[in-house]
């Protein structure tokens, strides 16, 4: 049956977006080494050089690399010095998302509004310069260490922001086609989703637009429940997830074993061909969760018409799901690090604006045998 999206509810008169939100600006990991880290996602997800911050422009205490690939920005960032708070942070969750930045015209209004609701302070309004004009900055903390900070760009023209240098490189991989970030999907501990869904929609003013539980969400083993949390104009989407009770051990238990706490489980990036980026990724060595075979016998029945031939999704291992406003194209990579925290999905969306809920079980039943293979089911 096809996923119904509620409806954007209209605010009231009074109560406008008062946390009018331009999409995501950049992504930042906190990362064990920041230059061998930049390389990798440039060689297999083919992004770019952008800008540098490091002790050469000024920052003694860290080094950031920022790479971009369409509107797809990611910052990599690595302490100089064990005795740093980032390399506590990297001790206790491995690499990871520690920045979630959201674009905004006024991020001194942002911080105001977000604070005033109840939201707690990472940064206060910040103002940085440099020739390339002014960039001001403000934060807050949401759930496990993670932060949302609000960038306010208009007046900088600079390759990043203040205190970063154009990089330039003779090494620029070609694109993989990656255009920008879809959503960003949270795991959060026992009982705690309906908490920070509350959190989303009192601080930032975000609505459930939909909701996923453990009957929607499982297999023999294990399950989860989920909540997808959308600012006003649709530009930015957080899911948000809690394990359920299962047989076994969720993918979402295992996160927050080996994550030490609640965080950021897997960002998903849009393309517009999602069989000619995964092709590319997979070339450049990126690896997928196998979803079985049988998943596409039954395809065409579950979704209908679509452009695409099933051969190449099928031999990808591209999944697909249709809802009342159209269908969607979905891949998961494995995850990239050591520890079974952070992957990526890539998503062409065909009209759908839901999130594969028809995908749910076979996803499930490809983690699972991932976890098995590690022990951790």
């Amino acid at each position: 049956m096809p996923t119904t999206i509620a409806a954007p509810k209209k605010a009231p008169a009074t109560e406008a977006d008062f946390l009018p939100l331009q999409g995501t600006d950049y992504i930042e990991f906190y990362v064990g080494n920041a230059k061998q880290a930049a390389h990798f996602y440039k060689t297999a997800f083919g992004f770019q050089s952008l800008a540098y911050a490091g002790p050469e422009t000024g920052t003694k205490d860290r080094v950031s690399y920022a790479i971009r690939q369409n509107k797809l920005t990611f910052l990599l960032t690595t302490p100089l010095r064990p005795d740093h708070p980032i390399a506590d942070h990297i001790a206790k969750h491995g690499d990871g998302v520690k920045v979630i930045a959201l674009k905004v015209e006024d991020a001194t209004s942002a911080w105001n509004e977000t604070t005033k609701r109840g939201g707690k302070s990472f940064m206060k309004p910040t103002t940085l310069t440099d020739d390339g004009g002014e960039l001001v900055m403000s934060g807050i903390h949401t759930y496990g260490e993670t932060v949302h900070l609000f960038i306010e760009r208009e007046n900088y023209n600079g390759p990043f922001m203040p205190g970063f240098r154009k990089w330039e490189s003779a090494y620029n991989p070609t694109d993989a086609g990656l255009l920008y970030c879809d959503h960003c999907v949270g795991n959060v501990g026992w009982n705690q989703m309906n908490p920070w869904v509350k959190f989303y929609e009192d601080v930032m003013g975000f609505r459930n637009i939909l909701t996923f539980d453990d009957k929607d969400i499982s297999t023999e083993y294990s399950a989860l429940m989920s909540k997808v949390m959308s600012n006003g104009n649709g530009f930015v989407k957080f899911p948000i997830n809690e394990p359920a009770e299962g047989k076994k051990k969720s993918q979402v238990e295992e996160y927050l074993e080996f994550y030490n706490g609640e965080g950021v489980q897997h960002v998903a990036i849009a393309t517009k061909d999602i069989v000619k980026t995964v092709t590319e990724l997979q070339k450049r060595g990126i690896e997928f969760l196998n979803i079985p075979t049988s998943y596409y016998d039954t395809l065409p029945d579950r979704v209908g018409h679509i452009d695409e031939d099933l051969e190449p999704l099928k031999r990808l291992g591209i999944l697909v799901d249709r809802d009342n406003e159209g269908y969607l194209l979905q891949i998961f990579t494995k995850p990239v690090e050591d520890r079974p925290t952070l992957f990526f999905e890539i998503i062409q969306r065909k009209g759908a604006k839901s999130f594969g809920k028809g995908n749910f079980k076979a996803l499930f039943e490809a983690l699972e045998k991932e976890q098995d293979a590690r022990g951790n089911l």
